[in-house]
This record gives structure tokens, sequence and C-alpha cells, in this order.
């Protein structure tokens, strides 16, 4: 009977190290790591950074393939039916560590990894410092394209998490320390033109730029946790259950804050799919100017 005991034990403990893989990798890790059959590898560089040379092993997909427009020019995510259709043609099943990483800090790389929460998939981590690191660090690359398998992907629907937020919500919602809104732009959208009424942040919006988080003169490295902490503490942010809501004009900077937060293991965050692309638009909708939130 304890043999039972111990025995069940080591497995449920087993099973949930390998779910629970880490957010963010090193390249000594994807080293070791790289020829594993459960790892999925996916370059989110650009088509022609991908066509000249690539981590082997990754499988390209362009940024463009997880957005949509609509007929105002307004950008959004494609939806959760057409990335699980990207996920089967890359042969991903919901068993896979998907690894993601480009050429730009993470900043294709983390929409994606959004999409992935989105759709409920558990094992997902981007590569710190993607390609530039790699490529750094003097390790291979290659510009074979990959043979993929096409497969049925199951989503885990039940397990997803609910991450994106609406202009309903946008304008329905009382922004505070207890509920925060964190706008990522540049500090010159944020602040607005004065020419252009149209311009400026959502009243009640924080402003922390998403590039805060990247040491572009460490090889694109995400910087250390205590200095993003740091960061956010600045600004009022510090119990990791705040209720956060991120945008910027597309939702695509967003994103990388988005997966800033959650490595840093806040729990309760969304993005505002359309941000300031469909909330401009709206001639009722208040903006302010200045960098008072």
């Amino acid at each position: 009977m304890l043999k039972k005991i111990l025995f069940l034990f080591l497995f449920l403990n087993s099973s949930f190290a390998f779910s629970a893989q880490p957010l963010l990798v090193d390249i000594n890790w994807l080293k070791k790591n790289i020829n594993s059959s459960s790892i999925r590898l996916i370059d989110m560089s650009e088509s022609t950074q991908y066509q000249r040379f690539h981590i082997p092993g990754a499988t390209h997909l362009p940024y463009e393939a997880i957005n949509t427009r609509n007929k105002s020019d307004v950008s959004f995510s494609a939806g959760k039916k057409q990335i699980i259709k990207i996920l089967g043609l890359l042969g991903i099943q919901s068993k896979h560590h998907v690894v993601i990483y480009d050429d730009m800090g993470g900043l294709h790389a983390s929409r994606l990894f959004w999409e992935l929460e989105k759709v409920g998939h558990k094992n997902i981590s981007l590569l710190n410092g993607g390609l530039v690191k790699w490529i750094l660090a003097g390790n291979k690359v290659t510009a074979d394209s990959q043979n993929i398998k096409s497969t049925q992907y199951h989503s885990a629907a039940k397990s997803a998490r609910n991450n994106t937020a609406d202009i309903k919500e946008i304008l329905g919602s009382k922004f505070n320390n207890k509920n925060i809104l964190l706008d990522v732009r540049s500090k010159e959208e944020y602040n607005g033109h004065p020419r252009y009424p149209r311009s400026g942040h959502i009243p009640g919006a924080k402003w922390l730029e998403w590039s805060q988080a990247v040491n572009f003169d460490n090889a694109f490295k995400m910087k250390n946790k205590n200095a993003l902490t740091n960061q956010l503490m600045q600004i009022g942010i510090s119990k990791s259950d705040t209720p956060i809501t991120l945008y910027c004009q597309s939702a695509h900077r967003a994103s990388h804050s988005y997966f800033t937060l959650r490595q840093l293991g806040f729990k309760n965050v969304k993005i505002y799919d359309g941000s300031m692309s469909e909330y401009g638009k709206i001639k009722s909708a208040p903006l302010v100017k200045g960098m008072t939130p």
C-alpha cells in the first residue's frame, strides 16, 4: 500500500513538472532540449529573415497569419478557430511544448504566446533574446525549410484564459489602483499631440512603455525580474492578482507587456483587442493629453 501511494505521488509530481514549463527559457536550455520530440520551435521573425537563416528545426509563422483587419482598418486577433487551424497545420498538438522566438526582443513571439494562452495551450515558452542572442552566442543557424506533417489540434478550451477585453469593457470600467489600465505605447503617443484632437490616452490609464522590459544592449534579452518588478512598483503595480488591462495602438506591443506580466506571475491580465486603432475612431470615447492618468 505504501509503495502504491509513493508511486502515485511521484507520478503526479512528474506530470505537474512536465506541464509547468518555464515561460522564459534561455539558449542553453534550448541547446539541451532542441531535439526533444515534445518540442515545437516556432520562428516569428519576418519571412525574409527566416529564409536567410533561422535556428535549426524551427518552423516559420508570419505575424500576419494570427491577425486580421476589419473594414475600418482596425487590427484584431484572428480568433480561436484560426489559431487552432494554424496549430494543426504546423503539426502542433496540445501535448507539445511550444517554444517561440523572433529577432526583435520577443515582440512578435509574445503575440503568439497570448493567442496560445487564449486557446488553453499549457506548455508555452519564449526564447530569451531570440535569434539575436542565439547568433551572438555562436550557435548554428540554417536556411533549410522544415517538412511539416499537419495534424488535428484539439483545444483545451475549458482551461483557456479570459485574456481579451473589448471596447464595451473599456468604456464601462472604472480604472484605479485596484483595476488598472496600462498604456504601453511610447511617451509621445501617451502624452498626445496638441494639434490633434484625437490623440493622448484613455482616461485613467497608467503608462509604461513595452520596450522598457527589454535590454536591447544585451542581445535583446528580457531584463531581470527585479528590474521589471521595480518598474511596475514605480507606477503603483505590485500585487500579482491585480486586474490589469493592456493596450497600445493595435494590441501588438501590448502582447509583449502581457508576456512580461505573465512571466512575473501576474494572473489577471487582459489585452484590449483593437486598442487605440479602434478606440480613437469612436468620437464619443474620451481622451486625455499629458502625462497624468
